[in-house]
């Protein structure tokens, strides 16, 4: 992207607060945030981090409480109902931790899901469905049901499913978390393939291993972008301390 680009995504001093009992817990608290057209970015920290909110953010899933989302340059605070359910529709390709697939339907017919909800004529929508089903290496499968496919197979047309739209930008949330280590390897592979013809990526997980396959890691911790401190500005050891 060019310096004056507008960014896909740009959160500036977002903060979430819930309600526990009769004090606010910040979910976040002051996150700012960037990401460009193109980019593979994974998002990670602990359990309790505030990623899962974050992520939700991100997804038009859930509103800040404070500080400003905007998407493609625009507001997201000015959007109704409608227009966010089309955002989540047709801008942002969901990927989960578990697949969400219809088990009565087969591989393409679960593809088309989003076409089918964004009024696309049913010939069109096959067509679109095989072609992002190819995109992932599936086309073979297209008339398996989710049971007659392994884990990682479910999560590839998953993601197929995600890519049907031709988003701007795919969420995955811990995509990984209930495969091998063979069907990890190859979904990781496949969003790199994808980020590589252009694809925007966000990754949501809380491993260290699967986080270091992105282009660029944001961490989380406390609610807040964690930036680890230049070593040069940490206090020197007590002298006869050893530093491991």
């Amino acid at each position: 992207m060019g310096a004056d680009a507008t960014p896909v995504m740009e959160l500036v001093d977002v903060t979430k607060l819930y309600a526990a009992g009769e004090l606010e817990v910040a979910a976040l608290a002051g996150v700012s945030l960037v990401i460009d057209e193109g980019e593979f970015v994974a998002i990670t920290g602990p359990s309790g981090s505030g990623k899962s909110t974050l992520m939700h953010i991100l997804g038009c899933l859930d509103v800040p409480s404070a500080g400003s989302f905007h998407l493609a340059g625009h507001d997201v605070s000015a959007f109704g109902e409608n227009l966010l359910a089309d955002v989540r529709n047709l801008f942002i390709g969901f990927v989960f931790q578990q697949f969400n697939l219809l088990a009565y339907l087969p591989a393409w017919r679960n593809v088309e899901l989003p076409l089918v909800y964004a009024g696309v004529s049913a010939p069109e929508r096959r067509e679109r469905a095989l072609r992002a089903l190819e995109r992932v290496a599936l086309a073979d499968r297209a008339d398996h049901r989710p049971g007659e496919m392994s884990g990682g197979q479910q999560q590839r047309v998953a993601i197929a499913r995600a890519l049907v739209t031709e988003p701007a930008v795919i969420l995955a949330d811990e995509p990984t978390g209930n495969l091998d280590s063979t069907s990890t390897a190859d979904v990781l592979t496949l969003l790199e393939q994808l980020n590589a013809e252009g694809s925007t990526i966000i990754l949501i997980t809380h491993e260290h291993d699967i986080a270091a396959r992105a282009r660029r890691i944001v961490e989380i911790r406390d609610g807040r972008v964690w930036t680890p401190e230049p070593a040069s500005a940490r206090e020197p050891a007590p002298a006869g301390e050893v530093v491991s």
